[in-house]
């Protein structure tokens, strides 16, 4: 492989942070390589597009993207354009990029970052394409070089793959079955971030609730999260995503007393309908969700909770769509992230009978109404109230503010300095705006 003096590399991200920490991996590995990462595909020497499969329109997005590339390949040919993700991990994906772009040069699938290196040696030595799927791999490479984003935040994944089987969704098809990683090093990854002065480290999975469940019993989630909280430094730990069927009273628990994790929960009910849960083959019901609600509000009172939701699930009705609405103002979520059904080819849902695309926009509407109204008597709640805050820097939609995020996971804009940012200060909540709540600085 070309040795990277000179040479420069761009990693282009979409989906989740699963795919924002291994894009991180990826410009590490690049980096070690001896390329310098840069952030406009238009100056790099190699490009990698990380593409997700979620949803149809990330697949489009990605695609289209990458399209837009052949002109730089055009002219300039010794440019290396490479794809991965899950996108590329569908059984069909693969022939489609050999016969429609073939002006990628390599392609290989979620199990099989940890081998960029000798991919990229081989695109350069053999000057031919290289296509390297999956193929269920189960080992997980430890030690992966890392360039962060951020110098205060910092992704941790602990575990790989998915066993659930959502009849919507695509992941275990294209990350393969849950693969965790060893606890000790997990440990050690965190306990480095915090002594470099991290300030929030968020643990991620597929279903960190089934974390260590091949252990035979060693180490749990809670178990973990009792272990990283022993870990001397301030900073504060996040977790995501959990699902419903695996989270406990137990991991509740060690929310509860320990002030290292975060008191927000991202809990995915995906509909308030017992039916559609049973249609969507969630494992849970919505009793048995409640309670855990229930419970973290017993233990936390103001703990945050957020959730996903899908609208207009194949045979979803009036009625299903009425219980979704009902659990909202039952929960009263401080966030909710709300998709319009989009159906995934290979899923067991996207044979099912559809829903009228114009009665899932009015579905959509109605919830994102109710959202709202609900969000804005929470917000309300907050004024008055001081509250611990990490600064994130300038705010995006208003330059002339600082950005800071709750240990909630809401956005508070405020006058300051941005040398704040990376800290924790407290905020005194003057003011709830619609999509944010307004702070000051207590003198």
């Amino acid at each position: 492989m070309n040795s990277g003096l000179d040479y420069s590399a761009c990693v282009v991200t979409y989906g989740c942070q699963q795919n924002e920490a291994d894009s991180e991996k990826i410009a590490g590995m690049l980096h070690a390589s001896g390329y310098s990462i840069v952030k406009e595909p238009a100056l790099a020497d190699v490009i990698i597009v990380n593409t997700c499969a979620v949803r149809e329109h990330a697949e489009e997005r990605a695609l289209s993207i990458t399209g837009g590339y052949k002109h730089l390949k055009t002219a300039r040919p010794h440019l290396k354009i490479g794809i991965c993700g899950c996108m590329v991990s569908k059984a069909d994906m693969s022939d489609k990029i050999k016969k429609s772009y073939p002006y990628v040069d390599f392609v290989f699938g979620t199990e099989k970052l940890s081998h960029l290196p000798e991919i990229l040696y081989r695109s350069y030595e053999k000057k031919k394409r290289i296509f390297v799927p999956n193929d269920g791999e189960t080992q997980i490479a430890e030690g992966l070089p890392v360039i962060r984003e951020s110098t205060f935040r910092a992704w941790v994944s602990i575990m790989y793959g998915c066993n659930n089987f959502c009849t919507y969704c695509i992941v275990p098809y294209v990350r393969g079955r849950e693969r965790s990683r060893r606890p000790e090093m997990i440990i050690e990854e965190v306990r480095e971030l915090a002594a470099s002065g991290c300030k929030e480290i968020t643990l991620l999975g597929q279903n960190v609730n089934s974390y260590g469940k091949e252990f035979g019993g060693e180490c749990n989630f809670a178990t973990l999260l009792s272990r990283l909280c022993e870990i001397e430094g301030d900073f504060t730990l996040r977790f995501m995503t959990s699902h419903p069927k695996d989270a406990s009273f137990e991991l509740i628990d060690i929310m509860a007393k320990n002030d290292k994790i975060a008191k927000h929960f991202h809990l995915p009910v995906q509909s308030g309908s017992d039916r559609m849960l049973r249609e969507m083959n969630r494992h849970y019901n919505k009793e048995t969700y409640l309670s855990l609600v229930d419970y973290m509000r017993e233990k936390m009172p103001d703990i945050a909770i957020s959730t996903d939701i899908i609208v207009g699930f194949p045979g979803e009705t009036e009625e299903d769509f009425e219980d979704t609405l009902e659990l909202m103002k039952r929960v009263k979520y401080d966030m909710i992230f709300s998709f319009i059904y989009s159906p995934r080819t290979g899923t067991p849902a996207a044979k099912m009978e559809q829903v009228p695309d114009n009665i899932k926009t009015e579905r959509m509407n109605r919830l994102l109404a109710l959202q709202n109204e609900l969000l804005a008597e929470k917000n309300e709640a907050y004024v008055g109230k001081t509250m611990r805050v990490l600064v994130e820097g300038k705010s995006k939609t208003n330059e002339a503010k600082m950005s800071a995020r709750t240990e909630g996971n809401r956005i508070v804009l405020f006058d300051g300095d941005e040398s704040l940012t990376g800290k924790f200060i407290n905020l005194k909540i003057t003011k709830s705006a619609p999509f944010a709540l307004i702070g000051e600085t207590e003198a």
